[in-house]
């Protein structure tokens, strides 16, 4: 069975810390475009930050930049998103979406929470 899950979510306080994890189950992650989203009620779900297959080329949305971090240790099948200095606005679910173009996979997790709040 295909899935990809993600774990790692929780309550922070504002400026704390949280790694975010994203594994696979029936298809190795190696060679996937990797990228996060992150929605609220209401909202569109928004692309936070993305890695190429080759883990060569990193992108962040604007309001992330210089706060997040993505990063793949293939070995181990991972996929990680690193959130520093969070603040309120930052609470959302986010997920983990796979992306394989040449034969259009594209797979997403269920979610996992973050709430930044005190």
């Amino acid at each position: 069975q295909v899935q990809l899950v993600e774990s790692g979510g929780g309550l922070v306080q504002p400026g704390g810390s949280l790694t975010l994890s994203c594994t696979s189950s029936g298809f190795s992650l190696r060679g996937y475009e990797m990228r996060w989203y992150r929605q609220t009620p209401g909202l569109e779900r928004e692309l936070v930050a993305s890695m190429t297959g080759s883990g060569t080329s990193t992108d962040y949305a604007a309001a992330v930049k210089g706060r997040f971090t993505v990063s793949r240790d293939n070995g181990k099948n991972l996929v990680y998103l690193q959130m520093n200095s969070l603040k309120p606005e930052d609470t959302a679910v986010y997920f983990c979406n796979a992306r394989y173009l040449p034969l259009s996979y594209n797979y997403w997790g269920q979610g996992t929470q973050v709430t930044v709040s005190s």
